[in-house]
């Protein structure tokens, strides 16, 4: 796994890797907004995983998830700041992204 400085970078060494869908968490599913895809937690899995921690402002904290359908046809990239569990998002789904923070 790659180490990035930044969230751009680790955005666009992810694309150069394949994952080219910008998906976005719509709470109990992923989603494409240039596509008709939809994702369920138990329909994708988690790649790589990329936390970003703000040294002077917290609101620079980030998660870059490189994600993967498991079909395989679908490899997109999810950016989700860490107050992202204040928003609606459905238990399953909190499960699913928090398994892979450490």
């Amino acid at each position: 796994m790659e180490n990035y400085d930044t969230v751009v970078a680790a955005i666009n060494g992810l694309k150069a890797k394949g994952y080219t869908k910008d998906l976005n968490i719509v709470f109990d599913k992923l989603s494409c907004p240039d596509g008709n895809i939809f994702l369920n937690p138990d329909e994708f899995e988690i790649m790589e995983m990329y936390r970003f921690e703000g040294e002077t402002n917290p609101d620079d904290e980030d998660v870059v998830y490189a994600v993967q359908s498991k079909d395989g046809k679908t490899k997109g990239v999810i950016t989700s700041a860490f107050g992202l569990y204040a928003d609606s998002i459905s238990a399953e789904m909190i499960k699913k992204l928090s398994m892979n923070i450490q």
